[in-house]
């Protein structure tokens, strides 16, 4: 039953809504079906490969909040810190009144920490995480911490930060030491080698003609895709492919562990999919809540209506999705690059994959 999910991708091709896709079931033990659709090269007449590599984007979020956890795990922070508690600079967070406010690395992880984002310009300038405190202070606060949910990347950077502080090694080296090379996930990294690069999915956008237009990553990238003199964007900086992301979502199916491994507590698993912004409306379609690092699937409709309530994970910006089902024990990858959907989450695409993923 695998062809039903090519079918309704193959479909999306056709109509001229994406390129090409990679998607991906994965139950706790084994992958129940990858597939390869359209192209991952237009231009160049190339097919989309299983192993091609994509810009994650912000399904990066969920590997940073897990890195966070690790080291609540070792009793070397808690989620209820305060941000200054590990960066002493943050003692100097307004809001608009020129009053002190103070940040949990909860709420920065849950976006309810009303801390604004830099601008492009401003981020082109940070060669590391720590680059970026001195841009977020210059600027007040939006709400109270709590008051309301707003999607917000400086405060998962800064949550990150706090890992290279009490960790002392870069976040690309945490992840690299704590989940990438023990999980497998060999076509996981900030900065793709030459090699990588050469396997990654080209990121359209449709033109007025109903031609695809080549638009790159600048957004994540900066021009400086392999040079790691650009920061490393924990809110949306990976590069990845659907098997290698897989191995993720598959340890969080086992509530932590994989092939007799332990990465997370089970507690830390359940932190992850546990409300944390309460009763706040949240992004990006109708019925989700915000865990650690993550959208929850509270009432599944529209694009979600293939998941099970309590489902959670993560889209990115260019149509990038990866979703846990704890219910059934499944997870849906579904690795796509196109930089002008509206909204991605939203996609016809996703709902429809999710859809063909249960008739497997």
């Amino acid at each position: 039953m695998g062809m039903t999910i090519a079918e309704g991708l193959s479909a999306a091709v056709n109509r001229g809504e994406i390129a090409g896709a990679v998607a991906l079931v994965t139950d706790a033990e084994e992958t129940l079906f990858i597939g390869a659709v359209g192209f991952g090269n237009v231009a160049g007449n190339e097919k989309m490969t299983p192993d091609a590599m994509f810009c994650i984007a912000s399904m990066t979020k969920p590997v940073t909040a897990a890195a966070v956890l690790v080291l609540q795990d070792e009793g070397k922070l808690s989620l209820d810190d305060p941000l200054e508690k590990h960066l002493p600079e943050f003692a100097q967070l307004k809001n608009a009144e020129g009053e002190r406010i103070s940040v949990t690395l909860r709420q920065c992880l849950a976006h309810t920490s009303g801390m604004r984002d830099v601008s492009l310009e401003e981020e082109n300038r940070a060669e590391k995480l720590e680059d970026l405190i001195p841009m977020i202070l210059e600027k007040p606060t939006l709400f109270n911490p709590g008051e309301r949910w707003e999607y917000c990347q400086s405060s998962i950077n800064m949550a990150a930060h706090v890992v290279e502080v009490i960790a002392g090694r870069s976040l690309p080296e945490f992840m690299q030491e704590r989940f990438f090379e023990p999980l497998g996930m060999k076509d996981t990294s900030f900065y793709p080698t030459e090699e990588q690069a050469a396997r990654l999915a080209r990121c359209y956008s449709r033109t007025e003609s109903d031609e695809w237009r080549d638009d790159g990553w600048n957004w994540i990238t900066h021009d400086r895709m392999m040079d790691s003199s650009r920061y490393p964007k924990a809110n949306a900086g990976l590069f990845s492919t659907a098997g290698d992301y897989a191995l993720f979502c598959r340890m969080l199916l086992k509530r932590g562990e994989l092939d007799g491994r332990r990465y997370l507590s089970e507690q830390a698993v359940q932190e992850m999919q546990t409300v944390q912004s309460e009763d706040l409306e949240t992004g990006f379609t109708p019925g989700n809540a915000w865990g650690v690092g993550c959208c929850l699937v509270l009432e599944p409709q529209g694009p979600t209506e293939g998941l099970s309530a309590g489902s959670y994970g993560h889209g990115g910006l260019y149509g990038t999705q990866a979703w846990i089902d704890p219910i059934v024990g499944r997870a849906h990858l579904l690795m796509i690059q196109r930089a002008d959907f509206e909204n991605a989450d939203g996609s016809d695409v996703r709902r429809e994959f999710h859809q063909n993923a249960l008739l497997l």
